[in-house]
């Protein structure tokens, strides 16, 4: 397994000196008050082994994309970054079009919103949302899915107005891991992962277990209802760092993800590990 290549499609930086982070907030998230950088993660994701990255957006304001675009021009780990902008601005087509333009928009390969924050749980059927989502998909990009296990359904019948547009799952959904509750979870996930055009990340699994005493064997449920559902080629690698720090290190996140994959076969898991998240963003990686 070690040789398999590895695509992280899923982290995160930020630099508290130029935005705060509004959602660190509490004792439990005290570690994550800091700044974490390119610099920082390059050496930990070198030594287990990635080659490429996405990194992901974190608050939604507008001048966050651009600068997580000009990281990702300034050096060859990250391959794609999952940007914001406002689905609902009537010159939603126009703002992707600019920010393809910045100084590393070739890397610009989806859009996320915070969902999982919005009060409305039909939040993604609303028409303007709907609108802006269609010009993510007209711009050739895929759309990041960050919602609880009950958005769940509303995700699933965004996907089904919008055939056209990639979305991809974060954290499988976020299933309650802590407390071993599935049912809702894996209802919503099946009913998203029954249309062709969406896929998941195995992200952030870790951080919904309980974080000081969690196993492996406390991930392989969801883990394994996701690969029946929707199969490794619809299935992605992510270490959701710095926020996996939580509960386990960078290394610690890529051998768990490692040992609940490791029954499958090599073409199964390079497409977890690298080719998912290679094709589903188009990266143009090594």
């Amino acid at each position: 397994m070690t040789a398999v290549r590895i695509v992280d499609a899923h982290h995160h930086v930020w630099d508290l000196s130029v935005r705060d982070q509004d959602w660190i907030v509490g004792d439990e998230l005290a570690s994550l008050r800091r700044g974490f950088t390119l610099a920082d993660l390059e050496p930990e994701a070198r030594a287990a082994g990635v080659t490429a990255t996405v990194l992901v957006q974190t608050v939604t304001v507008a001048e966050e994309t651009p600068e997580l675009l000009a990281l990702a021009s300034a050096g060859p780990l990250v391959a794609g970054v999952v940007g914001w902008t406002d689905l609902t601005a009537p010159d939603v087509a126009d703002e992707l079009a600019r920010l393809r333009e910045l100084p590393g928009g070739d890397r610009l390969v989806g859009i996320r919103h915070q969902v999982q924050s919005e009060p409305d749980p039909l939040w993604l059927l609303r028409p303007d949302v709907l609108r802006g989502l269609g010009a993510v998909a007209e711009a050739g990009l895929a759309y990041d899915l960050v919602v609880l296990p009950h958005q769940l359904p509303a995700a699933a019948s965004a996907a089904f107005l919008l055939p056209q547009l990639t979305f991809v799952l974060d954290h499988l959904g976020k299933p309650p891991i802590a407390t071993q509750e599935r049912e809702t979870w894996a209802r919503g996930l099946r009913l998203l992962a029954e249309l062709p055009h969406t896929v998941a990340k195995l992200s952030g699994l870790a951080t919904e277990a309980r974080w000081d005493s969690w196993t492996v064997d406390d991930l392989r449920p969801y883990t394994d209802t996701a690969l029946e559902a929707l199969g490794p080629d619809r299935l992605m690698f992510g270490s959701d760092w710095p926020v996996c720090r939580l509960a386990a290190s960078y290394g610690q996140v890529v051998d768990s993800v490692r040992e609940l994959t490791a029954g499958l076969s090599a073409a199964e898991q390079s497409s977890i590990f690298a080719g998912t998240a290679t094709r589903v963003y188009g990266l143009a990686t090594a």
